[in-house]
């Protein structure tokens, strides 16, 4: 299998070259926001305890997530492989993946890195909030979320580097030349 971690801060383009892998490759997206939604709409027993914790304002715990994502891997059975998006988010969050990926005799392929400096990412994301409407594209929000990424995501990329599946990728140019680079690194680890 093919597993995929896509990694970088908000404006990055995780969204856009997620598309273009999912399509050249094949692979199952799994997005631990839409499969928290469907678990706790379904009313799974995963799904009521999650609500639970949504609910008072809290965090889901990370046994909660990576027991859905079990649960999601179980249900697609064979597939060449996934892109995981949303996930993981801290360090704990990979070895918890790292280890339900090894109990299914399976790993992380590759961890891609978009690359962006972040005026570019500022940019971007006020650009994308003129176009799209969305309310989190403001200056101050952007500012908070990069700050968010750089404090507790970012120590993820560690963990990938020791792992020896990190794969840096220069998130600058057109959608196509970094789905190219990006294709260089996939192409290296299938």
């Amino acid at each position: 299998m093919l597993n995929v971690v896509i990694f970088g801060p908000p404006g990055s383009g995780k969204g856009t070259q997620s598309e273009k892998i999912i399509e050249k490759y094949g692979l199952y997206h799994i997005s631990t926001g839409d499969l928290l939604r469907k678990e706790i709409s379904g009313n799974t027993e995963l799904g009521v305890v999650a609500a639970g914790y949504i609910d008072r304002g809290e965090l889901v715990p990370d046994d909660i997530i990576i027991g859905m994502l079990d649960n999601k891997l179980e249900q697609l059975g064979q597939v060449p492989g996934v892109i995981f998006d949303g996930f993981p988010r801290t360090v704990d969050q990979a070895a918890a993946l790292k280890e339900m990926l090894n109990s299914r005799q399976t790993a992380v392929s590759v961890m891609l890195n978009l690359e962006v400096e972040k005026e570019e990412l500022v940019a971007r994301l006020l650009n994308r909030g003129k176009t799209s409407g969305r309310s989190d594209d403001n200056l101050e929000t952007i500012e908070k979320r990069i700050g968010v990424y750089n404090e507790k995501t970012f120590p993820v990329i560690d963990f990938y580097q020791t792992d020896g599946t990190y794969a840096a990728i220069n998130g600058l140019g057109t959608v196509d030349e970094i789905f190219g680079r990006i294709c260089e690194a996939l192409d290296s680890k299938n």
